[in-house]
């Protein structure tokens, strides 16, 4: 469809370009990881949401901190997917690739469809970089790249011109390519300015001649796109039509943050947040760290066991006492974890998993820490795990793990990943009046000869939650396996047995207090999907593509993972054929094969990367005959 609009630049004058109205657009800037790309694809992002767009966004860093520019391990990626409709992933393939010099081109460029834009810096392709990047000829030459929309623009030339008179050197003056790049797009997708002019103001206010050239530059960039024969058309993406409700764009660590927020302020227990930095945690710190206001306390700590047991120490004093990390380090707070569990503290593991083993992929997905989650601990030393779907959905799993861990007095596994951490998505901001309480109680003074009985238990099998220096309430606490009531430490072999079934039963209670499991499709039927955690969005969108086409296909996708759902087992055996997807090597699919006996099949993918929608449709078609 082909209409005329006003540009979203309020500067700018009527359009003389046609625009061509679509239902959504994947864009991906992609450059070295110097280049900005990061800052530009989240400008996109929130300017997007603002204007009422779903998004989701899948943010690509390099895992080294300083790779070689201009080199292939060096190349920083970031994708959007902004659409009027509801959409659960980033886009399996881009629509308008941004390409700043070649080796963003080459590692990135497969994944551009055919006939989609291909903005390229053309500054940049000299020989140098081209060989760096290992092209024996320019692409921009060579007619290699003719199935696409290219468009050479001279970035570095113009950007350099514009920022001209601002007294920046010429490494600063490249620094606003990014801009200029954010501009061109904007135009192209008629995207206001004013969002990243408000942003600019704010970031670069102490420094004039830096914001004034970002100004200049993202100004530039958009005027461009307005007034170059090259590009011919301007793309209308529509508001979507989302419930009606306050919303604003979030990551995953942004969400889980604000989430472990609220639910200290629910159960009126300080929040402690003890850690030691890691990719892709460490922004749950960075985040928690500037809301001191709420009485947040965050403790950097010098290594992992030293950050699991200041937060063990926290829930002992009667604080909220989390930790987090990725995979390396829930390694080595095993220890710890055995210490909560056996003293029955209530405790939050926050585990963003990413790529392993050892340092193995540190920018980028894996979920490959299931197992690790369910048993990677000596002894028998049960705890739950849930796991958050998407970035929006971290908010409530803080809250509702919180909840667990203080009605049962146990420590719960929050598992996320790189992908949720990291991405972002419309989140619709709750009434704080909408938010359940989550109840704690700690025993009063013990007067008038009343004996206080450490692991005296309730419905739940909790102990009570005692709070040191309290009247009366003189308890021994440790790693020592305890005498049941008292508390003391014991070596009878009949009371560990008891204890251990004591601590599982506990954890299995947990399945008594979770809703049955929801399937999305027919209630029985010839195949069943069964996710859990990031592959929320593409089995989503799957199976949602499969029912419409009508096919007998469902979609449950799982939060709880230990215990799981009650109703688990008998809603499996209502399908012919079971499909679970994972980042693994099929963990879940291990655990339901043994514990359900189900003939599930797996489809598994461990490249650092999410499903597409397409691995999954093409699964989903086979396994349907």
């Amino acid at each position: 469809m082909v209409t005329s609009t006003t540009s979203g630049d309020p500067a700018s004058v009527e359009p003389r370009k046609p625009t061509v109205s679509l239902e959504s657009a994947t864009v991906r800037f992609c450059g070295d990881s110097g280049d900005g790309m990061q800052l530009a694809g989240t400008q996109l992002t929130n300017t997007s949401a603002l204007i009422g767009n779903d998004v989701a966004t899948f943010p690509d860093y390099p895992a080294e901190i300083r790779a070689p520019r201009g080199t292939k391990a060096g190349v920083s990626g970031f994708q959007i997917h902004f659409a009027s409709t509801d959409i659960y992933t980033p886009g399996d393939q881009v629509d308008a690739l941004v390409a700043m010099n070649p080796a963003a081109l080459i590692t990135n460029l497969a994944d551009l469809v055919p006939g989609g834009i291909l903005v390229v810096n053309r500054d940049s392709f000299d020989a140098k970089e081209l060989k760096k990047a290992g092209y024996e000829a320019n692409p921009l030459e060579d007619d290699s790249l003719s199935e696409y929309n290219l468009f050479t623009v001279d970035m570095t030339r113009l950007t350099r011109l514009a920022v001209e008179g601002q007294g920046l050197s010429q490494k600063e003056a490249d620094r606003c390519r990014n801009f200029f790049a954010m501009g061109l797009v904007f135009w192209l997708y008629d995207r206001p300015l004013e969002p990243t002019l408000r942003y600019i103001d704010e970031k670069f206010g102490k420094r004039p001649a830096v914001a004034e050239a970002n100004r200049l530059a993202l100004t530039t960039g958009y005027n461009y796109g307005e007034t170059t024969e090259a590009l011919p058309s301007q793309y209308i993406v529509p508001q979507a039509k989302l419930t009606p409700g306050r919303y604003r764009n979030v990551t995953g660590n942004q969400a889980l943050a604000w989430g472990l927020i609220a639910a200290s302020k629910l159960s009126d227990c300080q929040l402690f947040f003890g850690t030691y930095p890691i990719t892709p945690a460490s922004d749950i710190l960075h985040e928690l760290s500037k809301h001191k206001n709420f009485g947040v306390k965050t403790f950097q700590a010098e290594d992992e066991i030293a950050a699991v047991t200041s937060a063990i120490g926290a829930a002992f004093v009667g604080s909220m006492g989390v930790t987090a990390s990725s995979g390396p380090g829930i390694a080595l707070k095993g220890e710890a974890m055995g210490l909560a569990v056996m003293t029955e503290l209530p405790l939050l593991i926050i585990n963003v998993q990413r790529g392993g083993p050892s340092t193995g992929l540190p920018t980028k997905t894996e979920q490959a820490d299931l197992l690790q989650a369910l048993f990677g601990r000596n002894g028998e030393c049960p705890l739950p795990v849930i796991a958050a779907r998407g970035p929006a959905d971290c908010f409530d799993v803080a809250c509702e793990a919180w909840r667990i861990a203080t009605k049962y007095m146990v420590p719960v596994m929050l598992m996320t990943d790189g992908y949720i951490a990291n991405g972002s998505e419309p989140w619709q901001i709750p009434r704080a009046t909408s938010l359940a309480q989550i109840p704690v109680e700690h025993p009063g003074a013990a007067t008038n000869g009343d004996d206080f009985m450490p692991y005296r238990r309730d419905e739940n099998l909790a102990r009570p939650w005692a709070i040191p220096g309290t009247e009366g309430l003189m308890h021994r606490i440790g790693g020592l396996e305890k005498q049941d009531i008292t508390g003391n430490v014991s070596y009878d072999p009949e009371n560990h047995q008891h204890m251990v079934h004591l601590r599982q039963q506990k954890v299995d209670n947990v399945a008594k207090d979770i809703p049955p499991q929801e399937v999305y499709g027919p209630e029985s039927g010839k195949l069943l999907v069964v996710s859990w955690g990031g592959t929320y969005g593409a089995c989503t969108t799957a199976v949602r593509r499969a029912v419409a086409s009508g096919a007998s296909v469902a979609h449950a996708h799982l939060r709880y993972l230990n215990p799981l759902p009650a109703n688990l087992g008998e809603l499996l055996s209502r399908y012919e054929k079971v499909l679970v997807p994972e980042l693994n090597m099929g963990q879940l699919n291990m655990l339901l094969r043994a514990k359900y006996l189900v003939d599930t099949h797996g489809l598994n993918k461990v490249k650092g990367r999410p499903f597409t929608v397409t691995e999954l449709s093409r699964k989903i078609n086979e396994l349907l005959g």
